[in-house]
C-alpha cells in the first residue's frame, strides 16, 4: 500500500433522539450539503411513522434498517480471463451503509407527492419486511445463492 488507510471520522449523535444511525441516515440523506433540510425529512417521516402505526419511531426505523440490512453480495473477481461473480460476506459497515443508500434512493423514487410521506413509507414497508428496498436485499442474496459455486474463489 503506498498511503495510509483514512481514518474513520467519529459521527456526533443527531440532536434529538442522540442517535448515530439517525445522523449517518440524515447525512446520507442530505443533497448539496443542506443538512437542516435532510434533518427536517428525516424527523417528519418519523412524525409520520408515530402517527400512522403509533409505535417509537427510532425503533422501527431501526428494525427496518435491520432489515434492510443484507448479510452477503457478489463481487466481481477475474481468474485466468474470465470474470466470476463470487459471494461474500460484507462488511458490518459496509451493511449499514447499503441498507441505508436502498432505503434512500428507493424511497426518492416512490410516487408520493413529498419526500418525508415517501421515505416514512419507505420506512414503514422495511418494517414490514415487504417493498423496493427489501426486494433489493432478496436480489443480492439470490445471486449469491446463485453463485455459491464460485464460492472458493473467495480472496
Amino acid at each position: 500500500m503506498r498511503r495510509r488507510r483514512a481514518e474513520k471520522r467519529e459521527i456526533l449523535p443527531d440532536p434529538k433522539f442522540k442517535s448515530v444511525l439517525a445522523s449517518k441516515f440524515i447525512n446520507m440523506l442530505m443533497k448539496n450539503g443542506k443538512k437542516t433540510i435532510s434533518e427536517r425529512i428525516f424527523y417528519n417521516a418519523l412524525d409520520i411513522i408515530k402517527k400512522k402505526t403509533n409505535d417509537d419511531p427510532i425503533e422501527v426505523f431501526k428494525k427496518a434498517i435491520e432489515n434492510v440490512k443484507p448479510v452477503v453480495e457478489v463481487r466481481s473477481r477475474r481468474i485466468g480471463g474470465q470474470s466470476y461473480q463470487v459471494p461474500v460476506e460484507v462488511r458490518p459497515s459496509r451493511k449499514l451503509t447499503l441498507a441505508y443508500r436502498w432505503i434512500i434512493d428507493y424511497a426518492r423514487q416512490r410516487p408520493e407527492r413529498v419526500m418525508e410521506e415517501r421515505l416514512a413509507n419507505e420506512l414503514m414497508s422495511a418494517y414490514n419486511k415487504e417493498g423496493a428496498s427489501i426486494k433489493k436485499r432478496e436480489d443480492v442474496h439470490r445471486m449469491a445463492k446463485a453463485n455459491q459455486a464460485f464460492a472458493h474463489f473467495k480472496w
